[in-house]
């Protein structure tokens, strides 16, 4: 069985039951089987559970189910309880899950270069409780951003990157991960290749944002490039960090039409757009537990 706990490391190890009425969330797979939706449907109606909405998909390639169910709870009852009670149906069809308390807020890290479009726009959203995310900290390799993050109230660490000095940079910046509990890293125009080593470490849990005219246009300003050959849309895509530079499996993508009037810097702009867009999808679909990957794949439960 695949499981993280929702509580960070240093909460108590029992939780106190929820209120009458709170809702929770359980996404799984498994391979495709007759029966599993009933035996899903059997808990939680004996657990006097009510479902509000319910996402299913079976990929017939592959012989897999993917399901995500958001109910709520008729009677008092700890996420912790309904773990425990839903681990042996999980056994029995042996299930890849998560069982989380709807809305909890997922502890990001957010890791930021000189582009600071991303980071403000996912700064914005958590403080107005758009995105269900606490930032807890942000890191940079420069320090453009540090009043920024400071005015929000947030932690920012410097943590400059080198050929000499990326062993320790990554050393640093696990630690950072380790400190803060962190559940999910967003790499926000964060313009440092991550060692095969981290990446590894990360499966799953960073996603990456970059302009879709990758791989056409790689290197140094890629949109005053795709100026010179008169594009005709700008993307962005986000998707999950691995050991394939901008290759990880594609969660969010954004395109957006433009025609020869636009000078490279309104390319510019309308990409800064798009980047964000598409990120902000990821970081969302992802802390609401909508994501489960599938090889190189995504399954986005919407």
């Amino acid at each position: 069985m695949t499981f993280e706990s929702a509580a960070p490391s240093g909460s108590p190890a029992a939780e106190q039951p929820e209120a009458p009425g709170t809702e929770f969330v359980l996404t799984l797979d498994c391979a495709e089987s007759p029966g599993i939706i009933s035996s899903v449907s059997k808990f939680l109606l004996d657990h006097g559970c009510n479902i509000v909405d319910i996402k299913q998909f079976g990929d017939r390639q592959v012989e897999h189910f993917f399901l995500r169910a958001h109910f709520v709870s008729a009677a008092a009852v700890s996420v912790e309880d309904l773990r425990e009670d839903f681990a042996p149906v999980a056994a029995e069809w042996k299930m890849n899950w998560r069982l989380e308390r709807h809305g909890r807020k997922q502890r990001i890290l957010v890791m930021v270069s000189k582009y600071g479009h991303c980071l403000n726009d996912l700064l914005f959203r958590a403080r107005i409780g758009d995105l269900p995310v606490e930032i807890v900290a942000v890191v940079s390799n420069h320090q453009d951003h540090e009043d920024l993050v400071a005015w929000h109230g947030i932690p920012f660490h410097h943590v400059p990157v080198s050929r000499e000095t990326k062993p320790e940079a990554e050393a640093t910046l696990l630690n950072v991960v380790d400190k803060y509990d962190v559940e999910l890293v967003v790499l926000a125009r964060y313009m440092q290749v991550l060692s095969d080593n981290l990446t590894a470490r990360l499966t799953g849990k960073a996603i990456n944002i970059h302009h879709s005219f990758l791989p056409s246009f790689k290197g140094a300003k890629p949109y005053h490039q795709a100026y010179e050959r008169g594009v005709k849309t700008v993307g962005a895509t986000a998707h999950y960090v691995n050991s394939e530079l901008d290759e990880g499996p594609i969660i969010a993508q954004q395109v957006i039409e433009v025609d020869h009037t636009y000078t490279p810097a309104d390319l510019v702009a309308v990409g800064r757009d798009a980047e964000c867009k598409a990120l902000t999808n990821a970081v969302r679909w992802h802390s609401e537990g909508r994501i489960i990957l599938s090889g190189n794949r995504t399954v986005i439960l919407r």
